[in-house]
């Protein structure tokens, strides 16, 4: 962790600025270095300034958060959280296509605070920056084309289980945009996300792709052609007759929802007619759950380690000895449409 995070500030509302330059200001470690009102501005002082880390206005004049966080990334590659409206539906989906684009996350901007909002939106930013300065982040380029894996023989697949961190949105978008929208096999998603945004997520991704994508509801059932994503800060598991089952019991290791909560859940409903697929992210999340799936005969995929902005929850499945095979995300689509294909026969 560095002793000084340096940070630019880009937003285009005057008194939103002030606030987020004084949360940061105010909090030992933090140095704002720069700030900006456009994209323009904020392109030219991050190729100045070097930051640590960048946060981004989505709606602003002359260039806004997505164009200017698409040519950050394609010449001086930073640490970008997405700060925007959890409210309206066009900014959170430039907001995501930003971080498809390359920005690491997405927080809530601050509104209306008294002393205790206040205080608690500060927290969330400074950790969520704090977090981000540690991540190197680099220009991914496509994957160099070879064939997928087939899968080796197993039980027919029934559910396809994904957990996804840091990185996640555009990985998810780009697997589940290269799936049918007939796709005979139920998706399941868990998606460390920040409170507030899992339903807007969950609309960009059924926008941007031919599956149906929503949020999971309590008690209702999997079924053929639809991705479920974990609502806010809540646990998903799946029990028998692959109904949905949501609550709030405490964090597991911190987090709610759990990727382990949903592949232990995994393991013991469907066993060996599951597939678990851990995706870039941060930390361990996933691990002890596919180790389970693994020991009841489930196929275990990690994305590979050039591919991921994080390698943290890859890495953690992978050093368990429980991956069945180790892909990029394209090669990772692949091996699903191939489980769809023979469970369609």
């Amino acid at each position: 962790m560095k002793n000084i995070i340096r940070v630019l500030v880009v937003e285009d509302s005057p008194t939103v600025q002030a606030i987020l330059v004084s949360m940061l200001q105010d909090t030992p470690g933090f140095e704002v270095v720069g700030r900006a009102q456009n994209g323009q501005d904020a392109v030219r002082l991050t190729a100045r300034l070097r930051p640590d880390v960048i946060t981004m206005d989505i709606r602003m004049p002359r260039m806004n958060g997505l164009e200017a966080t698409r040519q950050i990334m394609s010449t001086t590659p930073t640490p970008i959280v997405v700060i925007t409206s959890a409210v309206y539906d066009k900014d959170l989906n430039v907001a995501f296509n930003a971080i498809a684009a390359g920005a690491l996350t997405v927080v809530e901007k601050p509104k209306g605070l008294g002393p205790e909002a206040y205080e608690a939106v500060r927290d969330q930013l400074v950790t969520t920056i704090r977090l981000m300065s540690d991540v190197q982040v680099v220009t991914l380029w496509p994957s160099r084309q070879r064939p997928a894996p087939s899968p080796s023989p197993q039980a027919d697949v029934e559910l396809i289980a994904i957990a996804s961190s840091t990185g996640g949105p555009g990985v998810l978008r780009e697997i589940l945009s290269a799936l049918p929208g007939d796709m005979s096999i139920p998706i399941a998603v868990v998606q460390h996300i920040t409170s507030g945004f899992a339903r807007g997520f969950a609309q960009w991704l059924d926008s941007t792709t031919e599956l149906q994508v929503a949020i999971a509801q309590d008690n209702k059932p999997l079924t053929p052609g639809r991705a479920l994503i974990a609502p806010d800060d809540t646990h998903v598991t799946i029990r028998r007759g692959g109904i949905v089952c949501l609550d709030h019991s405490p964090p597991v290791k911190g987090l709610r929802p759990s990727a382990t909560l949903l592949f232990d859940s995994v393991a013991e409903t469907y066993g060996a007619a599951a597939a678990g697929v851990v995706l870039t992210g941060m930390g361990q999340d996933g691990a002890d759950g596919l180790e389970k799936l693994k020991q009841a005969g489930g196929r275990v995929i990690a994305q590979d380690e050039a591919s991921c902005v994080v390698f943290g929850m890859p890495k953690a499945a992978i050093e368990r000895g429980v991956t069945d095979h180790v892909l990029p995300p394209d090669k990772i689509a692949s091996v699903l449409n191939h489980l769809n294909e023979l469970h369609k026969r």
